[in-house]
């Protein structure tokens, strides 16, 4: 059944009630234990000093947000100010040669940054990316990229290459390991776009103002080389109407999205307090359940917040970056799980997309998920729990494409065909909810740790069974039946758009 089928309104609003009242009781009980905990020895390196004149202490267990906002804030404010000074003032005086004014200040940044070698290391490995991409074969360009990412992430590779950085200070870690493997997949994007051009190949030049770009440069996201050459190639710059409003917005959206997270973790250890696995075995199984989807929930915004602020500079620079994630909270689907939007589209450009076709081969898409997540877990780094998280993810994956062939035999659709769009609606929402636990379960492997992964599994599954099970479950269809509400007004705006444009 299509998406357009309509649920009355008071059902609708009785699935916002049961949601409401649910978010609110379990959050009461994380509030509790946060103000409970807060003095406990176990957390002392979690929870640090805070608001004092309100008696609260705040979560410090994230190192990349403290990082951001301690030791990386002067920096990241410096650097991007001066880029958006140095873009604009290119934009308006020579339009025509702005790219190569982004790589002279990306390139002059990460010197000062980083020093010397590790620009000579970055510099090699493009070269040698660009040297492969000569030969225009596809197979050489993803032999030879992966190579190089494999030498930044398997050891002893990566230390002997990050040896060679002289100097230490709290961030070269970071800085090192995010410049050198997003360069990688640039590089492969730049390979692989000039495996396709008909005629001749891009230049080194163009590599390297693509690379160069500082904003995408330490932190990303990935954007694909078509597209990057395309929009800075761009002598007319002009402005979309409401763009500068838009942009103002959406910055204000992220400062005070900023300001939120820091009164949360103020209020909400959510990040400490998995770490005590026996003083969260004494939470609630509604409480447990609410702790596991705030991760997931606090990763998004993080990854929100960081891509948000990048794509706004880029903006500025009459550039159209990936969006950011799709918040988790209006997800059921595997397929359009990702915190990383760029490195998504790359993944699915280059390999799922180019593997799987149009994803409805079971074998195809069984290849296609496999190569996928084996370069994610490279790109994640190879351990235990990416092993895991890899796996469990790719079956998911899968697991829906197989349902979903299996209920599109003859009897389960004729069956399907015979019940009204609004009963289809709520039978895949019933469905859409075990869904929606599965990616909660699967992803806060990689949040958290594999042991609080297992411990929310056992207390939902397993000790929580049947209420706290079927609750939960109940509560979760009311969820994704509000997020197909959403879904289907969306739907009819675009196609009502569509309309629009047929007509004019």
């Amino acid at each position: 059944m299509g998406v357009k089928a309509m649920l009355p309104s008071y059902e609708l609003g009785f699935y916002a009630l049961v949601v409401t009242c649910a978010v609110l009781y379990s959050g009461s009980g994380i509030f509790e234990a946060s103000r409970d905990s807060m003095n406990r020895k176990a957390f002392r390196d979690g929870i640090k000093q805070g608001w004092h004149y309100f008696g609260r202490k705040m979560d410090v267990a994230d190192f990349e947000w403290v990082m951001w906002f301690t030791s990386f804030r002067n920096v990241i404010i410096f650097a991007l100010s001066g880029h958006v000074l140095f873009g604009k003032i290119c934009s308006m005086t020579v339009p025509q040669h702005r790219a190569v004014m982004y790589m002279i200040y990306g390139v002059l940044a990460v010197l000062a940054s980083m020093g010397p070698v590790y620009l000579m290391i970055i510099l090699s490995h493009c070269l040698v990316l660009y040297s492969v991409a000569l030969a225009k074969q596809k197979w050489l360009c993803y032999v030879a990229g992966l190579c190089c990412l494999t030498s930044f992430k398997v050891e002893p590779f990566g230390s002997w290459q990050s040896g060679f950085v002289t100097g230490a200070f709290d961030l070269q870690d970071v800085l090192f390991y995010g410049g050198c493997t997003f360069t990688i997949m640039r590089c492969m994007s730049f390979a692989l776009e000039s495996s396709k051009k008909e005629e001749g190949i891009y230049s080194i030049f163009d590599l390297l103002k693509y690379n160069f770009y500082l904003p995408f440069f330490f932190f990303g996201p990935v954007m694909t080389f078509d597209q990057f050459h395309a929009q800075v190639s761009t002598r007319e710059l002009r402005r979309k109407d409401n763009e500068m409003k838009n942009i103002r917005v959406n910055a204000l959206l992220h400062v005070g999205a900023i300001v939120a997270v820091d009164i949360f973790f103020h209020f909400f250890y959510i990040l400490t307090l998995p770490s005590d696995l026996k003083f969260v075995n004494r939470l609630s199984d509604w409480s447990l359940a609410g702790l596991a989807y705030s991760n997931l929930v606090y990763d998004w915004v993080k990854a929100a917040v960081m891509f948000g602020v990048i794509n706004t500079i880029a903006r500025l620079d009459h550039l159209d970056p990936p969006q950011p994630p799709k918040c988790i909270t209006m997800l059921y689907i595997f397929a359009e799980t990702h915190f990383d939007r760029g490195i998504n589209d790359w993944l699915c450009k280059y390999v799922y997309d180019h593997i799987g076709e149009n994803h409805d081969n079971i074998l195809k898409e069984l290849v296609a998920s496999i190569s996928t997540f084996a370069i994610t877990t490279l790109w994640l780094g190879p351990c235990e729990v990416v092993y895991i998280w890899s796996l469990v993810n790719c079956f998911g994956l899968n697991f829906e494409l197989w349902v979903q062939k299996f209920f599109q035999l003859g009897p389960f659709a004729r069956l399907e065909a015979k019940l009204s769009g609004a009963m289809s609606r709520r039978i895949r929402a019933a469905f859409g909810a075990v869904n929606f636990w599965a990616i909660v379960l699967y992803n806060i492997l990689a949040l958290n740790s594999l042991e609080f992964a297992l411990l929310v599994t056992k207390r939902l599954l397993v000790l929580g069974f049947p209420v706290s099970t079927l609750s939960i479950w109940f509560i979760t269809y009311c969820g994704v039946q509000l997020i197909k509400e959403r879904e289907r007004i969306l739907a009819i705006e675009e196609e009502e758009k569509g309309d629009k444009a047929k007509v004019e």
